[in-house]
């Protein structure tokens, strides 16, 4: 079946939209599956997030590199299947334990479909329309990331499981149209068998700092636990860049560092995504622990925000036209941390939504909306063709690895405060972090724009296409 391309975009959009949107979708599902978990702590819920966001990151480019040998649409199928089918297993889990492990399988779903999804995008658009599809599928994962609490918010008033459960009709739904709609991608010739075991070490490696940060408080933060963490991170982070030198067909290739453009897109991507993982679950458990809203007040008193990512993502694209992107990304990343500082120089202990977290908040999903279309979309433009698919997976590897930090450290820097003066003064410290992490990616952001990356890529795409 011959479909138009923006059949297709849609398709393909839906799914990355899908698989971004639980991402974030279970942040205001915290408290209620800690009551039907026995009381879980935050530091332990953490890892319903955690484990999904590091296994995401750390196989989105093997699996992407393995779909490209055995089938771009092949894997992609898969990918949405096995998401599919997890997040049944999410809904049925009966304790947290199983949860987090059906999480890991969304993971592992997601990491296959999503740059899958880009490469058949990027195959199936006419050249001239290639930057015009990229930054809506962009600005799709951005809205997901937005939304998440306002959809999980009207989930939860049902049950915290219905988080999961709405994805079964989505997948089946877009699995059927798929296979009708998205066309075959065969490549000239196929890739090498990624790195399995550097990718298994990078998952470690992440996860064993995340535990560090999580438990820090309780541990102590200069203990043999928490430093014996941190080392086995160092030590593994060192054994990761290693075989990305050596290995045939690493993770991350190091050549592709040599282009600018990405190279300081997954730095600000990483900075940004540090911010945004911290600011985006502070103002939901303010509003939930210390306000005690509901999941669906909590999820309808933010609901103003997404709404500010599609608009802005359009304003970001009519802003190429004058601007460079970096200077639009920075200007995304400055909104996000004016937003965050309002929030944090304004809430106190009686609820006010409108004068304290509204106007910060929207503030907040603006830069979002110019800034994250814009990193997703600046990162493969100046790859080789045969690379765009896996520059994506490597820059959203930053936005999860990001994500995992910007919440280990709203764990750590809350941790367990009694009173409402300790809470406000942990709470804002969470906030200033998340607004110092923005205003880093302000710096990477600035130097992001392709401009010199032509020279580069003359002497990478030969290397690398051989």
């Amino acid at each position: 079946m011959r479909a138009s391309p923006g059949a297709i975009l849609a398709v393909l959009s839906l799914a990355a939209f899908m698989a971004g949107l639980d991402l974030f979708i279970v942040n205001v599902a915290f408290d209620d599956i800690g009551r039907d978990f026995a009381g879980a702590s935050l530091s332990s819920l953490s890892w319903v997030l955690n484990g999904y966001a590091i296994v995401y990151a750390a196989t989105l480019v093997p699996l992407g590199r393995a779909a490209d040998r055995f089938g771009p649409k092949r894997g992609f199928l898969i990918g949405l299947g096995l998401f599919t089918l997890a997040s049944g297993a999410c809904a049925a889990s009966p304790g947290l334990l199983v949860l987090v492990l059906g999480r890991v399988l969304q993971a592992l779903g997601a990491a296959l479909l999503t740059p899958t999804s880009l490469g058949l995008l990027l195959h199936a658009t006419p050249p001239e329309q290639r930057p015009r599809a990229v930054r809506i599928w962009a600005a799709t994962a951005a809205l997901a990331a937005a939304a998440g609490p306002v959809i999980g918010g009207l989930l939860v008033l049902a049950s915290w499981r219905w988080v999961f459960l709405v994805n079964l009709p989505i997948g089946v739904l877009t699995l059927a149209f798929a296979r009708r709609v998205v066309p075959e991608q065969r490549l000239e010739k196929p890739e090498a068998l990624p790195d399995v075991f550097g990718a298994g070490v990078l998952t470690v490696a992440i996860a064993a700092l995340s535990l560090a940060l999580v438990k820090a408080p309780e541990w102590g933060y200069v203990t043999t636990p928490t430093l014996s963490a941190v080392l086995v991170s160092l030590a593994l982070m060192a054994v990761f860049a290693g075989r990305s030198r050596s290995h045939a067909s690493p993770v991350v290739e190091p050549l592709l560092l040599r282009v600018p453009a990405f190279l300081w897109s997954n730095v600000t991507m990483l900075w940004f995504s540090i911010g945004f993982g911290a600011n985006l679950l502070a103002n939901i458990l303010w509003m939930q622990q210390v306000w005690h809203f509901s999941a669906l007040r909590t999820g309808l008193a933010i609901a103003p925000g997404p709404l500010m990512v599609p608009i802005f993502a359009a304003v970001g694209q009519r802003l190429t036209r004058k601007l460079p992107a970096g200077a639009i990304a920075a200007l995304g990343c400055v909104l996000c941390a004016s937003g965050a500082w309002m929030v944090l120089s304004s809430v106190r202990a009686q609820p006010d939504v409108l004068g304290a977290v509204l106007p910060g908040w929207m503030i907040s999903s603006a830069g979002v909306g110019l800034a994250m279309p814009t990193i997703l979309s600046c990162a493969t433009v100046d790859l080789p063709g045969s690379r765009a698919a896996t520059g994506s997976a490597i820059v959203t590897m930053a936005r999860q690895v990001g994500g995992v930090l910007g919440v280990s450290l709203l764990v750590a820097l809350i941790g367990h405060p009694r009173g409402f003066a300790a809470t406000h003064e942990a709470f804002q410290r969470v906030w200033w972090v998340a607004a110092s992490a923005y205003l880093l990616a302000v710096f990477a952001a600035l130097r992001m724009t392709p401009r010199t990356s032509r020279k580069a890529l003359a002497e990478v795409e030969p290397v690398i296409e051989r």
